[in-house]
């Protein structure tokens, strides 16, 4: 059978026609249903008065309903002859007698489209008494009329291809015959509808596509199913992560009823979109308006008996007119200019005289007075009236309460939801991806936080020997050192809720809020106990508390937040399965209650790392970066490179090389990109748009060679690696870079003098080269100023004063000391200075030839690496430390090739006599704009 009907589109077509056809239903809401005829007869019930423009009597609807009935009757005959003709030309012959029984081929029709087309989800075919039962409700005289008409006409289809289940339970509870229909019933009924017609409609499309179209229609109806259930799938993990996450709305569940039936949940826009759609819509309910007049009226529709009703609307001084539509479409047929699905207004002077008017009309049509037009009464306009009265102020409650909904977030019942903590919850499985294999250079401080870890994931261990777990610890130390580094690898490892806040996200402008938002903080944790709060920057709340003479006597915010912190961390309502950390780099400046044991335990100090961690801090980034390098020699050299570098300083190196590599087109970051980037953090961007003129060039020159000599004949002062004279940063003209001899904890007098006349070393050399001296050395004049300051008011080393120490705090304005102890001290600074510019101005006396050489030098090649200096100097006369010896003293790689060899002259090493420096080349120098250091 099924072969039968696929080799001809015509008995598809047959098939198709035997069912009765479906249409696509419009929609029409029910108040439409008092514009359609009271009666069978009721669009033919008016009289036609007049007597020169009667219209023909239109046929009794029981004669229009047997004509159909019988071309529809024809059809199938037409249609059977044309199926019976078919069968014959394939040769298929007549089939048995069983074959050919209606009713059989009926059922085998009806089984074939069932198997093309099955059942949705939660849909179910109707039996024959649920059928009855059906046509049944179609006249339940509580239901609309498009409704019925619906129903009546989707029969055969409904049989065919099923109806949802709600169809089925609408059917049984009217079952018991009542007549009302409920406002929720009709709601289901008109869903049901919609369904319906919509399966119906791709059933009778589909039955006149191709093989190879419904095949395309099947694959597209696959694809947007996957899609769908694949964003059902996003949507039920993004509810099951909001119900795990942050804590959640407790009081989400109460409303959920509330806002079921909208996608988004928000009752604004809907408000919003229904203001926007009403005008269409009531264009829909009462079709396009059109004013006319009322000679218009008379003679288009009055006179012709095909006004049903007027209304007058009191308040707009118009009359709207209700025409039978029937008969104004067979009178007029499909004249443009009247329109049966127009509503026609005219507009009157007053009641008074349109009334008369009217009632003369109807007199000289002949009217009986039983049988005149009826005339009603109205005072509103129609639905827009409403909408301009009470929109504004919906409108306005919708933005209150869409605003309070958006600021609240989780708020539950306090205004805005201010007093809600902005604690992030973090998933250690997925959200946080650092683990304690990414931190490193910070041994000790990563043991002490590893063991709160340990005290959360078994706590067992501890407290049978009686040990309670550490109330909280603070993490303090330079910027940069890995603080937040830390503390998300805890939050990766432990295994334990983690909540991170910042300090600063507890201070809003109302008060009050800081504190409450401590409260629902601490209260969040309990309920997620054991679990661990950050609160980043805690110094923003954490600042020691002022005495109570403050300047007008106002509460501060601030000490209300730390007082509630202090509450919550050592209270009556305290746990011990909360653990608190914190991190700040002003640890100095933090109240003393909250640094007491009982709240912050234990405090790790994370200072900046040693050779060995900037070594492993190395390796840990290096691991990203495509390098041909030898990994063990190349941390070594680049650890050496960077001392003093933060663990964010080294991963900005790091990132840097390989942006210059990328910018280079090169393969692999390799040393020279290494040392590049290393240049570039300390000492900022090559500037090679500045051009200096031969004068400031030459300034420059002798300026920076005046450091280097210095760096290379003093004791204690630290190895040279590298001199330029690009202009670098923020006004640096000249570049030199030291390699301080290791991690030096402790300095002596000779290395602070040795390095203040190394300091100092540029403008002396100004001094000897030159008639006048520039402004370049403000910089290195400051650098000595502080360090001789330090020695004299913190370091004890000056005899005179003695060894006492004086804060110098730029915040105050009273002196710590009297005006006798100001002059001594500043007495001591000023020898100090003096005896470091007396053995620098020695040193450079008698190595002028030498400042001349390298200055030369400089000049020629704009750079000089520690192997020219040995080429032209000289090996240092004291040994470099070992680090220093292992990866620049000529065994390992080089950062550059050496320049080829002079010819003229050698200087590997200064002669016994050196002759006069050279002449300067010019006899005065401006005095220089840029006061920058050199």
């Amino acid at each position: 059978m099924a072969r039968f009907l696929r080799q001809s589109a015509q008995l598809a077509q047959a098939v198709r026609t035997a069912q009765h056809p479906i249409t696509r239903m419009r929609f029409q809401p029910s108040r439409i249903a008092r514009l359609a005829p009271q009666a069978p007869l009721a669009a033919y019930r008016s009289q036609f008065y007049s007597t020169n423009n009667k219209p023909e009597a239109p046929k009794k609807k029981n004669e229009k309903k047997a004509k159909k009935e019988d071309a529809e009757a024809d059809q199938h005959k037409k249609l059977d002859k044309e199926a019976d003709k078919f069968k014959q030309e394939n040769g298929e012959g007549k089939k048995p007698e069983e074959e050919t029984d209606p009713e059989k081929l009926r059922l085998a029709k009806e089984e074939l489209i069932r198997k093309e087309w099955p059942l949705p989800k939660n849909w179910v075919y109707l039996t024959e008494e649920e059928l009855i039962m059906l046509k049944t409700m179609a006249y339940n005289p509580a239901l609309p009329g498009f409704q019925k008409d619906f129903l009546l006409k989707s029969i055969e289809e409904i049989r065919l291809l099923g109806v949802p289940e709600e169809l089925k339970e609408i059917l049984y509870s009217l079952q018991d015959g009542k007549k009302d229909i409920s406002f929720r019933e009709m709601a289901k009924l008109i869903r049901v509808s919609a369904q319906i017609t919509s399966r119906c409609a791709q059933y009778e499309a589909m039955t006149h596509m191709s093989e190879e179209e419904k095949a395309a229609m099947k694959e597209i109806d696959q694809a947007k199913k996957d899609h769908w259930e694949s964003k059902k799938q996003r949507e039920e993990q993004r509810g099951r992560k909001s119900e795990s996450g942050e804590g959640g709305n407790e009081g989400s569940g109460k409303n959920k009823w509330l806002f079921g039936m909208f996608s988004t949940g928000d009752l604004v826009v809907a408000a919003i979109v229904w203001a926007v759609i009403l005008p269409f819509f009531e264009s829909l309910l009462w079709g396009s308006e059109k004013e006319i007049t009322w000679q218009e009226l008379r003679r288009n529709f009055l006179d012709k008996g095909l006004v049903n009703k007027l209304v007058v609307i009191k308040t707009s001084g118009r009359v709207r007119v209700e025409l039978n539509r029937e008969g104004v479409q067979s009178v007029y047929g499909g004249n443009e200019g009247v329109n049966p699905n127009m509503q026609y207004y005219f507009s009157i002077g007053s009641v008074e005289m349109f009334e008369k008017q009217l009632e003369d009309a109807q007199r000289e049509l002949g009217i009986p007075p039983a049988e005149r037009i009826p005339v009603s009464y109205a005072t509103e306009g129609g639905i827009m009236p409403l909408v301009y009265a009470f929109g504004p102020t919906l409108l306005l409650v919708g933005l209150l309460y869409y605003t309070t909904k958006q600021m609240g977030g989780r708020g539950g019942n306090q205004m805005f939801g201010f007093g809600k903590s902005k604690a992030k919850r973090f998933n250690h499985e997925t959200a946080i991806k650092v683990k304690f294999n990414d931190v490193a250079g910070m041994d000790e401080a990563k043991t002490e936080i590893m063991e709160f870890v340990s005290f959360l994931k078994t706590p067992e261990r501890f407290e049978r020997l009686g040990a309670k777990i550490p109330r909280g610890a603070i993490l303090s130390g330079p910027p940069g050192t890995g603080k937040t580094l830390l503390a998300k690898a805890t939050a990766g490892e432990s295994g334990v809720p983690f909540f991170s806040v910042s300090g600063s996200e507890f201070v809003e402008m109302f008060v009050g809020v800081g504190p409450s938002r401590v409260r629902d903080l601490f209260a969040t944790a309990r309920k997620n106990a054991p679990c661990i709060i950050f609160i980043d920057e805690i110094d923003a709340i954490g600042r020691a508390r002022q005495d109570g003479n403050r300047p007008g006597g106002s509460n501060d915010e601030r000490e209300a937040t730390l007082n509630q912190i202090l509450t919550e961390m050592d209270g009556f309502n305290t746990q011990e399965q909360v653990v608190v950390l914190a991190g700040t780099n002003r640890a100095d400046i933090l109240d003393k209650a909250l640094m007491r044991p009982g709240r912050f335990d234990r405090h790790i100090y994370i200072d900046r790392p040693t050779m060995k961690g900037r070594q492993e801090i190395f390796k840990v980034h290096l691991a990203k970066i495509v390098t041909k390098e030898e990994m063990e020699h190349l941390t070594g050299r680049l650890a050496t490179l960077t001392p003093g570098f933060s663990g964010a300083d080294i991963a900005n190196a790091v990132n840097e090389a390989a942006l210059v590599a990328a910018r280079a087109n090169a393969e692999s970051v390799e040393m020279v990109h290494f040392e590049q980037a290393i240049e570039r953090v300390i000492g900022g961007l090559e500037r090679k748009s500045l051009v200096l003129n031969p004068k400031e060039k030459r300034t420059v020159a002798y300026h920076e060679a005046g450091h280097a000599i210095c760096g290379w004949y003093f004791e204690f002062a630290d190895p040279l690696l590298k001199v330029s004279i690009i202009p670098r940063g923020q006004g640096a003209l000249g570049y030199a870079q030291y390699l301080p001899s290791g991690d030096a904890y402790l300095m002596t007098v000779q290395q602070l003098m040795d390095r203040m006349a190394m300091t100092l070393g540029g403008r002396i050399s100004e001094e000897l080269h030159f008639p006048t001296v520039t402004t370049g050395a403000s910089d290195d004049f400051r650098k000595v100023t502080q360090m001789a300051r330090k020695m004299v008011t913190q370091w004890g080393m000056s005899e005179k004063v003695g060894p006492l120490h004086f804060d110098d705090d730029p915040n105050t304005l009273q002196k710590p000391f009297a005006e006798a102890t100001a002059q001594a001290i500043d007495a001591e600074v000023h020898r100090i200075v003096e005896e470091a510019y007396k053995q620098c101005r020695d040193l450079l006396t008698e190595k002028k030839h030498e400042v001349g050489l390298v200055a030369e030098e400089l000049l020629k090649k704009e750079m000089l690496t520690r192997d020219d200096l040995v080429r032209i100097l000289g090996p240092r006369p004291f040994g470099d430390h070992q680090e220093f010896e292992k990866y620049f003293g000529g065994q390992g790689q080089k950062s550059a090739p050496p320049p080829p060899p002079q010819e003229t002259e050698n200087t590997d090493s200064p002669p016994e006599n050196p002759p006069v420096g050279p002449t300067p080349t010019f006899k005065s120098l401006e005095d220089s704009q840029d006061g920058s250091r050199r």
